[in-house]
C-alpha cells in the first residue's frame, strides 16, 4: 500500500489485482447488471489513484477501498432513479412488528435455493429495497462484513446499521413470505 502510494505502479497493479474480484462482485450485487458493475470497478481504481495520496490509514484500506466502491454504486443506482418501495416508519414498523405471522418456508424440502424461480424472487426482494436498506444488507449478509466494517464503509452508526439491517431482513422476509405461502398453496392444490 505505501509503495502505491508513492507512485510503485507494480504495487499498484497488485492492490487492483487483490481487490478487483470482489469489488466487482459487490457492485455488481448492488447493481445486478454486469456493464454497470465494470463502470463502477473502473470508477474505484480511478478514484484510488487519484486519492491515494490522501489515504491517511485512520481505517483499513479495504475498508476505504470498500467505500469507494459503495458510493459509487449507490450513485450509479441514483442516477437510474430507481423505484423502491418504501418501508414503514420506525412507530409503524416497531407497532407491526409484533402482529405479523412468518411462514417458515425453510422447511420445505421442494424449495431449492438453486431453483431458478426462487432465485429470481430472492433477487427481486433485494432489488426492491431502497439503497440504505440495500447496501447494509449485501454488506452484511452477503459479503460477511462486520457491523463494525459495515459502519466504517457506508459512514453510519453501527446503531444504524443494526437498524437498517433488521429493517431490510424484515422487509424481505414479508415479500418473501408472501411468494412462498402462494407457492405452497398452489404446491397443495
Amino acid at each position: 500500500m505505501q509503495r502505491a502510494k508513492e507512485g510503485d505502479k507494480v504495487a499498484l497493479s497488485q492492490l487492483v489485482n487483490t481487490y478487483s474480484e470482489r469489488i466487482y462482485n459487490l457492485a455488481l450485487r448492488i447493481l445486478r447488471n454486469h456493464e454497470d458493475a465494470e463502470d463502477v470497478l473502473q470508477e474505484t481504481f480511478l478514484t484510488v489513484v487519484e486519492k491515494l495520496h490522501t489515504f491517511d490509514g485512520r481505517s483499513g484500506f479495504f475498508t476505504w477501498i470498500y467505500r469507494i466502491a459503495t458510493n459509487a454504486s449507490l450513485m450509479r443506482l441514483r442516477k437510474k432513479k430507481v423505484i423502491f418501495h418504501k418501508l414503514n416508519d420506525e412507530t409503524d414498523f416497531q407497532e407491526s412488528i409484533e402482529s405479523r405471522v412468518f411462514i417458515d418456508w425453510s422447511q420445505d424440502p421442494s424449495l431449492n435455493i438453486y431453483d431458478k424461480e426462487v432465485k429470481q424472487k430472492i433477487d427481486q426482494a433485494i432489488n426492491s429495497l431502497s439503497d440504505i436498506y440495500r447496501s447494509v444488507f449485501i454488506l452484511r449478509d452477503i459479503e460477511g462484513l462486520s457491523i463494525k466494517e459495515t459502519s466504517e464503509i457506508l459512514n453510519i452508526t453501527q446503531e444504524n446499521v443494526k437498524i437498517r439491517l433488521r429493517r431490510a431482513r424484515q422487509f424481505l422476509r414479508d415479500f418473501l413470505s408472501e411468494y412462498f405461502q402462494e407457492r405452497m398453496h398452489t404446491k397443495n392444490d
